[in-house]
């Protein structure tokens, strides 16, 4: 492994931290100023570097701007006597692991290096293994199903339709069918037709000539004319108009269409790959999807497993979601821990996938340093981690109970397992619902903050009960910082 580097004019800050990183069997190497370090930068590289923040000859903000142009991964500590909110704002836009004002606790201190050194080799273990990020992440065995499939279609240009949950990545498959295919060298074309309104869908889909309607002053290709030679993808086919689908379906029989407004036949070159987080059996029994129309497009059915099921995939989502908002925003990527991982893991992501990518995206701009821990995830997050177990305890499994199905004979018919659900309103979760409810109902104003103020003053005034009124311990039991338990104490009337 290799030393840490301490930037510091103060010879006793250096002199301390040296004999602290020392007991820890930690290498050293000591400077006195930004200068010296750029040059020993050229043949040498650190595994941690901590700087302070004035110095002669430099700041460490300018240094920090320095190092990370030529290391990017490298983790900065940055120290400072200097405890104000410019400082610590310029130490984490640039990149810094984390922002140490003096004077520290030594011990603190190291466990700080400690952690940033932990976190150092973690990254270039990670770093190697993903040097080449592959087009679609997934080791469950739900998703290596998914790719054997893609796999399998290859040599086809059979039409396929992908179903799933929304946010599974449904077009991400779509566009990975297209692009190892024979149709790879022509044009994939996407469309939504949930997201066009039905008078429009038609010419979107089809074109239109000339003076085909109100507004239409040019010829105009669709998609389908757009797609020849390649592929064109229908997502959330489940929501096409009745009538549409009729003219699908004589576009997938006859290989056949006409542009609003037309009198020629076009001819549709076109691979036709659909997708829906519809039941489309359950569509068709309620009539409004053709069954006709189904059974053309569930040609090969590929499902696609919500991200509750392949959690064993969140951590790599979570990195390389995290390394591109980083590249979209122009920053350096963030690192997470193993504990945050875990948390995320917890989760069920009911939007799946996309939720996972918007949570990075918003770790990337809000979580305040440079190495995302389990108190930095977003709100939603913190809520399911309370709620699981304490639902979890409130609500215990009940055995399954087996029935005859109805109309079924009663000798020999195998039993269907029911569990049979827990009676409404049970443990405290039941008590919020009742409550949220009647306010609800009741119209009154600003539900969420009410009932935010009275959840958080009753885990604070349970803490400080329970630690007898110590602040700063009730403070660690909940997870939360000291100055936040101050400004909530405050805010919630609980100093009275």
């Amino acid at each position: 492994m290799k030393p840490i580097w301490i930037v510091d004019d103060d010879q006793s800050i250096r002199f301390v931290l040296e004999k602290a990183l020392a007991r820890e069997d930690l290498a050293v190497r000591s400077f006195t100023n930004p200068r010296d370090v750029l040059a020993a930068m050229e043949d040498d590289e650190p595994q941690v570097l901590v700087s302070d923040i004035r110095m002669p000859g430099g700041s460490g903000i300018e240094l920090l701007a320095k190092v990370k142009a030529m290391h990017p991964g490298l983790p900065v500590i940055i120290m400072t006597a200097y405890s104000d909110l410019d400082s610590a704002v310029s130490a984490f836009q640039g990149g810094a692991f984390e922002y140490l004002p003096k004077p520290f606790d030594v011990p603190k201190a190291v466990e700080l290096i400690r952690r940033a050194v932990d976190e150092s080799l973690r990254e270039e273990v990670r770093d190697a293994a993903q040097a080449t990020m592959p087009e679609m992440l997934g080791q469950a065995p739900a998703m290596q199903d998914v790719f054997r499939a893609i796999g399998r279609l290859s040599q086809s240009v059979v039409t396929v339709l992908i179903t799933g949950e929304s946010g599974t990545g449904k077009e991400l498959v779509a566009q990975a069918l297209h692009k190892h295919s024979p149709r790879a060298n022509g044009p994939f074309v996407a469309i939504n037709t949930a997201a066009i309104p039905k008078d429009l869908l038609e010419s979107e889909l089809f074109g239109h000539e000339r003076g085909a309607f109100t507004g239409a002053q040019t010829t105009r290709r669709g998609r389908f004319e757009q797609a020849d030679g390649g592929t064109l993808f229908l997502d959330e086919i489940g929501d096409m108009p009745f009538d549409l689908q009729t003219r699908l379906l004589r576009v997938l029989s006859d290989g056949q269409f006409y542009r609003v407004g037309g009198h020629s036949p076009m001819r549709a070159n076109v691979r036709v790959i659909a997708a829906t987080h519809q039941n489309l059996e359950e569509r068709v029994r309620q009539g409004v999807f053709r069954e006709d129309l189904f059974h053309r497009l569930n040609v090969i059915r590929l499902r696609l497993p919500a991200l509750r099921e392949r959690r064993e995939d969140v951590p790599a989502l979570a990195r390389f979601f995290l390394q591109k908002s980083a590249r979209e925003l122009g920053v350096e990527a963030k690192r997470i821990t193993d504990a945050a991982l875990t948390r995320l893991m917890q989760f069920d992501f009911p939007g799946n996938v996309r939720q996972l990518e918007n949570i990075c995206h918003w770790l990337t701009v809000m979580a305040p340093a440079q190495v995302i821990e389990p108190k930095d995830l977003p709100p939603e997050l913190m809520a399911e981690a309370v709620a699981r177990p304490a639902a979890a305890e409130a609500l215990p499994a009940l055995p399954a109970v087996p029935v005859v199905p109805a109309g079924s004979p009663a000798d020999g018919a195998a039993p269907v397992p029911v569990t049979v659900p827990p009676a409404p309103g049970s443990g405290w979760l039941g008590g919020l619902e009742q409550e949220a409810r009647g306010l609800l109902q009741a119209g009154a104003p600003e539900v969420w903050d009410v009932l935010t103020r009275k959840f958080e003053a009753q885990l604070i005034h349970t803490a400080l009960e329970i630690t007898r009124g110590r602040r700063i311990e009730a403070a660690q039991k909940l997870g939360i910082g000291r100055n936040t338990i101050t400004r909530k104490i405050q805010e919630l009337g609980l100093d009275d």
